[in-house]
């Protein structure tokens, strides 16, 4: 197997060499375009083509639709940012900011069948698995964005809701991710099923981390301002976990999210999570799902040599600061 930044570096190359119609057409691909080099970590296809080549040395195989898993989680992106209103993504405008709503609605919903597209260009005997696999995905990455919603003007959100709303909106997509490249490379239903779940559990652990880094990282290195989900009053996991305490806390949470949005709000809330030791609790959830991943991952048949890969990537994303 390859190092993790030779597979993004692919990822990156193979990219960079799709062709898109311009003429009267540029206009709808040019914010495609505009997203997709961006930037990000590559993290989801590039665990695509690992999962591939850890069970058939078939990275070259899996490159189609890991640009697939790319474009659909890009096209999640684009309209996200409508929804939530966001102006910065990775350091620059959003799609919508740098053009209008219109085309970035339009352009998302173009990726999301160009996505489909590439991920559909695999054997024709592993092609039913990886459709269902890609589609289930996607209906649960739709569930957890609407939960997100939903969550938004929800006055209690339980832990476990929470924890259902980024499984579907974050681990299932970094799961189909893995899986899609094992049943391409040739893997066992079962370890097909157990790479599932070491997406899933490793996703859900970089969720909470990014939830952390939106309150605590530092803006110059995360690519967006920090507080952004105090301002859109998200509901974060230090958000959930802090109203679970209880008593006096709820209320001074809820008074704090009265304050209009902007700095004053985000200092508010975010002396509320310090006080309740949110940044403990994070760790702890993180070290918690990171423990699961591992233990799916280890309980497949590959050697340790090739675990190895994944634990790395694993550590990599959960260790970040970005």
């Amino acid at each position: 197997m390859k190092t993790i930044a030779e597979y993004s570096a692919d990822v990156e190359s193979a990219l960079r060499s799709i062709e898109y119609p311009s003429g009267n057409l540029a206009s709808l691909y040019a914010p495609i375009e505009y997203a997709l080099y961006a930037g990000g970590k590559r993290i989801r296809p590039v665990l695509t083509l690992m999962g591939a080549d850890a069970f058939g040395d078939d990275a070259e195989k899996a490159m189609k639709a890991a640009l697939g898993i790319e474009t659909f989680h890009n096209f999640t992106l684009l309209h996200d940012d409508v929804m939530d209103k966001s102006e910065m993504r990775r350091g620059r405008p959003t799609v919508h900011t740098r053009y209008d709503e219109n085309s970035a609605i339009l352009s998302g919903d173009t990726m999301l069948t160009l996505a489909t597209k590439y991920v559909s260009e695999v054997e024709d005997d592993k092609l039913r698995k990886v459709l269902d696999t890609f589609n289930t995905m996607a209906l649960r990455v739709y569930e957890g964005q609407r939960l997100d919603m939903d969550f938004e003007n929800a006055d209690h959100i339980s832990l476990e809701s929470y924890l259902e709303m980024i499984e579907g909106k974050t681990g299932s997509l970094l799961g189909a991710a893995v899986k899609i490249g094992a049943i391409i490379g040739g893997a066992s239903e079962k370890d097909a099923e157990l790479m599932y779940d070491y997406g899933v559990m490793t996703g859900l652990a970089f969720q909470i981390q990014d939830d952390w880094l939106d309150t605590f990282g530092d803006a110059t290195t995360f690519g967006k301002p920090i507080g952004g989900d105090i301002n859109n009053a998200k509901k974060t996991y230090l958000y959930v976990a802090a109203m679970a305490e209880g008593g006096q806390n709820v209320e001074a949470l809820r008074s704090a999210y009265q304050i209009p949005a902007g700095e004053v709000r985000v200092k508010a809330v975010t002396r509320i999570f310090e006080k309740l030791g949110m940044n403990e609790k994070c760790r702890k959830a993180v070290g918690h799902y990171s423990a699961k991943a591992l233990k799916a991952l280890n309980a497949t048949s590959l050697s340790e040599e090739k675990k190895e890969t994944f634990k790395k990537l694993a550590e990599k994303l959960i260790g970040r600061r970005k």
